[in-house]
């Protein structure tokens, strides 16, 4: 072990039987990392990251990721030893209990001090590139010749768990192309996953594989080598690409009998075994949680640094609201999370009369509100053309543009949802990113975790179903709209018309609390006259009545979403012939809707109106909810098939025969 100095080595220590006792009081938890990457996070943390215990919302502030959350132990021990008043010693002796501050993997919903919510491994690897993205985005929109307000860098500690999942490769290969620089991450390289040595599964050159990805590869040989981590750590800070140090550590290190073995990876290690290892470790005391007063003291000086930091850093902006006080409001405007004002004046209206596919009307919403809306920043998984994403007159953000807009993610759904996710943690920045509905599946775990942070990126899902046709079944969302429904604080729009389309970007940009859904049609739809039907607005409700009976009365109420409202708005001209009222609901967002106080949801889908069809190209989980057991849902609950859209919507009863048909059965007649 390289030589250290007692204090060092005494604060070293400390972090790891704080770790080792939270996972032993817990019953739970994961001991062996934050014992192996004690020095790295020292060293990372007392001496290289700018950062305030004080306020952990500093703008220019050091970002830290745990992208190997499950080491989360580690985290809390730093927050609590730095300073950061939410993590008390009590909150880590309440270790994966109800209610505390410190679960078993770090939520960043809980506390600003926490960067992003981790444990999924890879994501939080993918994160940090968004992180970096979006650093360079705003020290770019915001730098001026004399003064750069943002020039800080992305830490992360990742293992070889995040290296082996597929997210991390494809964010990595980003992250080279885009030359992301500001990105730093140490790499756990212990050797040891929870089957045993990383040879069973892993065995390609990991240095080789980042050199690859155009990163700058250094290794430490022994963990313990502060002085080794603390030199590459400054030597990655020289160079202009993205760094990965592979610090050789020593899993559970200090442990007599579970070091360098996966039984040090997920379990205490045993009220024996942590006797043995404080003996091992020449720790003054056996009593849980102990600090000694040396060592907090030590750590505790972050505080005045990261003070003096923020100072430094405010009276820098203090220069620069001087000489640029326009570009100094923005910021502060930025900074409150208000968008400018009058933004919404951009949205456009467009004329009835006019078919056209719901992407191509997003399109044109996203440019006639980009200039606006200079925090809106995206693009798409290689679909631009397509998923109609690109601003027009803005370049595209690359290592040569960093205040470029228009993104080129490549064919990486997955990290393109990681990556939005990191982006939108840079806050206010607002993300959106395209793709085919269809490849929901291949992102929906940073879906999933950016409803659980609840920050607001957009999904732009185009080809929303059958309508895309000839493609066929491979490509055909039969189970996605369901899918995305069922994930708690995902707000899912599917637009019926243009209109409803331009109202679904406002209502997705001013929804700051939950990611929101868009899903679009290939095919053209009907652009209503909005004097004779419903207005778009209600699509902030949810749903709306699109167009009333037309013969007075109110016997059967047909619900639709997106490309579907206008079969239905066929067979109420169908069922009005034969003397049958016929009242269409579009119902965009079944989330918006249930949002709405009852006495609106009733007078939209009246208790007394029994007979209801509900009509979309997708399967009927969920929708025996709005038409109730007097109902039909006219759905598609097996996979499709290649031919043209118009074959396939016959074939499959998507149409104003068969949806008038079935408003008769539920009529009896």
């Amino acid at each position: 072990m390289a030589e250290q100095n007692s204090l060092d080595q005494l604060s070293i220590n400390t972090i790891r039987t704080l770790a080792m006792d939270g996972v032993q009081k817990a019953n739970s938890g994961h001991p062996g990392m934050p014992m192996g990457m004690a020095p790295s996070a020292y060293v990372l943390w007392t001496r290289v990251m700018r950062h305030n215990p004080k306020n952990p919302n500093w703008p220019n502030r050091d970002r830290f990721v745990l992208s190997a959350g499950h080491g989360s132990m580690l985290l809390y021990s730093l927050l609590h030893l730095t300073g950061y008043e939410e993590f008390t010693l009590d909150q880590l002796k309440s270790f994966r209990q109800w209610g505390s501050m410190t679960p078993g993997h770090p939520e960043s919903e809980l506390s600003p001090a926490i960067e992003t919510t981790t444990g999924p491994l890879g994501q939080g690897f993918a994160n940090g590139v968004g992180m970096a993205i979006g650093a360079e985005y705003l020290s770019a929109y915001f730098k001026q010749p004399d003064h750069d307000l943002f020039d800080y860098h992305i830490y992360a500690i990742v293992s070889d768990g995040d290296l082996m999942e597929g997210v991390a490769a494809e964010a990595a290969s980003m992250a080279g192309h885009m030359k992301l620089g500001r990105l730093i991450y140490l790499y756990d390289d212990n050797h040891i996953s929870i089957d045993g040595s990383t040879a069973l599964a892993f065995t390609e050159d990991r240095a080789k594989r980042f050199e690859a990805y155009g990163w700058h590869v250094q290794t430490v040989e022994d963990g313990n080598d502060i002085a080794g981590i603390e030199a590459a750590i400054n030597a990655a800070k020289a160079d202009a690409r993205p760094s990965i140090i592979c610090v050789k550590s020593v899993i559970g290190y200090g442990s007599p009998n579970r070091a360098g073995t996966s039984k040090a990876h997920g379990e205490p290690l045993g009220a024996e075994e942590l006797k043995l290892t404080k003996q091992n470790l020449g720790w003054p005391s056996e009593e849980p949680f102990f600090v000694p007063e040396e060592a907090l003291n030590n750590f505790r000086q972050c505080i005045a640094r990261g003070q003096q930091t923020e100072a430094e850093w405010e009276a820098k902006f203090a220069a620069y609201e001087t000489a640029h006080p326009d570009k100094a409001q923005e910021w502060r405007n930025w900074a409150s999370g208000k968008l400018p004002e009058g933004w919404q004046a951009k949205l456009p209206v467009f004329p009835a009369g006019t078919a056209m596919a719901t992407r191509e009307a997003s399109g044109k919403t996203l440019n006639a509100i980009a200039a606006s809306l200079p925090m809106l920043i995206g693009g798409s998984a290689d679909l631009a053309p397509s998923n109609n994403t690109m601003l027009a007159g803005y370049e595209a953000f690359s290592a040569e543009h960093r205040d470029g807009r228009n993104f080129h993610f490549g064919v990486r759904e997955h990290a393109m949802g990681s990556v939005m996710n990191g982006i939108a943690l840079t806050r206010p920045l607002i993300p959106y990113g395209g793709t085919f509905m269809i490849f929901f599946d291949y992102m929906r775990p940073p879906v999933r975790l950016a409803a659980m942070m609840g920050i607001a990126p957009i999904y732009v899902y185009t080809h929303d179903s059958i309508g895309l046709g000839e493609d066929g079944p491979t490509h055909q969302p039969i189970e996605q709209l369901a899918g995305m429904r069922s994930v708690p604080n995902l707000t899912l729009i599917r637009p019926a018309d243009a209109n409803e389309t331009a109202v679904a970007w406002r209502v997705a940009i001013e929804h700051r609390h939950g990611p929101t859904a868009l899903a679009l049609t290939r095919q053209k739809l009907p652009t209503y006259d909005r004097t004779k039907f419903g207005s778009a607005e209600g699509v902030a409700q949810g749903a709306y009545i699109l167009s009333e009976s037309p013969t007075g009365n109110v016997d059967v109420i047909l619900i639709g979403t997106g490309s579907e409202v206008s079969v239905a708005v066929e067979a109420q001209a169908k069922l009005a012939e034969v003397g049958i009222g016929a009242r269409v609901v579009s119902l965009p967002s079944t989330q918006l809707f249930d949002k709405q106080p009852l006495d609106y949801q009733e007078s939209v889908l009246p208790p007394a109106i029994k007979a209801r069809v509900a009509v979309e190209a997708g399967i009927s989980m969920g929708w025996q909810k709005y038409v109730g057991d007097g109902g039909q849902i006219v759905s598609l609950d097996h996979y499709g098939a290649s031919a043209p859209y118009q074959v396939l919507m016959e074939k499959f009863g998507f149409t104003a025969e068969n949806v008038a048909a079935c408003a008769k059965a539920v009529l009896g007649k």
